[in-house]
């Protein structure tokens, strides 16, 4: 099993040892980039938000503290688009 393959299906900012999702929690899938198949828990946002959101990952472009960018998919909100990686805050 791959890095990618280990990844899908488990939770963005999760403990490793709990990573799976809960049936009790709403979630989006992230695609693309640097967290692609992870899933972000969106249980307690408002309907349709966030619209955009900057996500702390090692493995992106900037590597640790950077950001992998993703934006929630007009079509389909249970999807949130990989849009590039930025620099983490300083």
């Amino acid at each position: 099993m791959d890095e990618a393959d280990f990844m899908r299906g488990r939770v963005y900012g999760a403990d490793h040892d709990d990573a799976g999702p809960r049936p009790d929690r709403a979630y989006a899938e992230l695609v693309g980039g640097p967290l692609d198949g992870l899933l972000l828990d969106v249980t307690d946002r408002a309907d349709g938000e966030p619209h955009e959101v900057a996500l702390t990952t090692e493995i992106g472009r900037y590597g640790p503290g950077g950001r992998a960018l993703y934006a929630r998919r007009p079509a389909d909100g249970r999807r949130f688009d990989w849009r590039g990686d930025a620099p983490g805050a300083p």
